[in-house]
């Protein structure tokens, strides 16, 4: 037994010390995201870029994260310094977003944006194997640490519909910047963690699991799932904005999905089903989900509808993890992450500058792209089922 683990009370202050300091940076991370992922769209739109551009633009982080992001996140991770690199990270991306709130012609947006994106999109991995280092190590729970990232990006989307009623669409990017720097604030504030007593030799057989299907289907089925959310995340702000909604409508709009994903991760270890099986009604129900959006109901059937993201994004992820948990040997389960957001990566660029296409010329229909995509996720894990374990017995393979 590892001696940080051998007397849990004398570990308990500095667990509770960790988990503290974790949910405070979770929460400037998802509260960036609560008002970054509904609000910059709007900011583009508002500083005069048409839908087309912003289609292609905020494709740039989906886009990173195959490219960027795993060779960022493996370097960190090889050289122990996911917390220092953390907190260069977000310094960098403060500054990135102050340079773009400057900033009018859409293609210095773009390439400044890209720049920000490529040392902003690799925190959350960050955060999250740095998280799971320190669970380990603490045996503290990782799901009421992680809700407070959720709920700060309620409030964030919250704060910032509230706001935007009452002043211009163009100062949202300073908003961004200032939460974009409060999250380097808090990253200060994370333990450096042991360094490893072992060389991280796990990478270099991390690739052995690209010619395992049951495994690429895992992550192309959660990259289909999750990519169907593309139009959602860059346009369903605009739409709603162009069907009347206010500000404050609109972060409702948005909220009621999050506290939907916050309840589904929080009764998930109830959950009886097997990994699969939520994989596979998640993205049928995210399927059902987009071909109902691109109907445009009505404002209360729209908020029934939103409570679907607890199952589309929430159910899906839970079980992802568990599938991981019961596939992928521990030693690579950091460079399989790494793989999967790649893949999302991939598929979410891809479909969010298809959505900017296909919202310019169909409007909410676009969404049925959106549907088809889901059901595509939810064939290919079905299919793959042969190819996976989804018992408890390969959890420590």
């Amino acid at each position: 037994m590892p001696p940080d683990r051998q007397n849990p009370a004398t570990q308990q202050p500095e667990a509770r010390r960790f988990a503290r300091r974790l949910a405070l940076v979770y929460g400037a991370v998802f509260g960036l995201g609560g008002i970054s992922l509904p609000y910059f769209p709007v900011w583009l739109k508002a500083v005069g870029v048409d839908v087309g551009w912003i289609g292609i633009i905020t494709a740039v982080p989906a886009l990173t994260r195959f490219t960027v992001l795993p060779f960022v996140t493996g370097f960190a991770e090889r050289r122990n310094a996911l917390r220092e690199g953390i907190v260069l990270l977000a310094f960098l991306t403060s500054l990135g977003f102050l340079a773009i709130g400057q900033l009018r012609e859409p293609l210095l947006i773009l390439a400044v944006f890209a720049v920000t994106a490529c040392v902003w999109t690799p925190i959350i991995p960050m955060v999250d194997g740095y998280a799971l280092k320190g669970v380990a190590r603490h045996g503290i729970d990782y799901g009421p640490v992680r809700l407070w990232g959720s709920a700060a990006f309620i409030v964030g989307s919250l704060a910032c519909g509230v706001m935007i009623d009452f002043v211009t669409a163009s100062f949202v990017i300073w908003v961004i910047a200032a939460i974009a720097l409060i999250e380097a604030l808090t990253s200060l504030g994370l333990q450096r963690l042991d360094r490893d007593a072992r060389p991280i030799a796990g990478a270099s057989r991390a690739s052995a699991l690209l010619r395992q299907p049951g495994f690429l289907a895992i992550i192309f089925t959660s990259a289909l799932v999750q990519g169907s959310h593309a139009v959602y995340y860059a346009f369903a702000s605009i739409a709603w904005q162009n069907a009347g909604l206010g500000g404050l409508t609109v972060s409702a709009l948005w909220s009621i999905g999050v506290v939907a994903e916050i309840i589904v991760f929080a009764v998930s270890p109830r959950f009886k089903w097997s990994p699969l099986a939520m994989v596979a009604f998640a993205a049928a129900i995210a399927a059902l989900r987009w071909a109902i959006t691109a109907q445009q109901p009505p404002l209360p059937l729209l908020a029934v509808v939103q409570t679907l993201h607890g199952l589309s994004f929430g159910l899906t992820q839970v079980g992802i993890v568990g599938l991981f948990t019961r596939n992928v040997p521990g030693h690579v389960l950091a460079s399989a992450q790494g793989y999967l957001v790649a893949a999302t990566g991939l598929v979410m660029s891809s479909a969010t500058m298809g959505a900017g296409l296909l919202y310019a010329r169909y409007g909410e229909g676009a969404y049925y792209a959106m549907s088809a995509m889901a059901l595509g996720g939810c064939v290919l894990i079905v299919l793959a089922r042969k190819w996976l374990v989804t018992t408890d017995a390969a959890a420590d393979r």
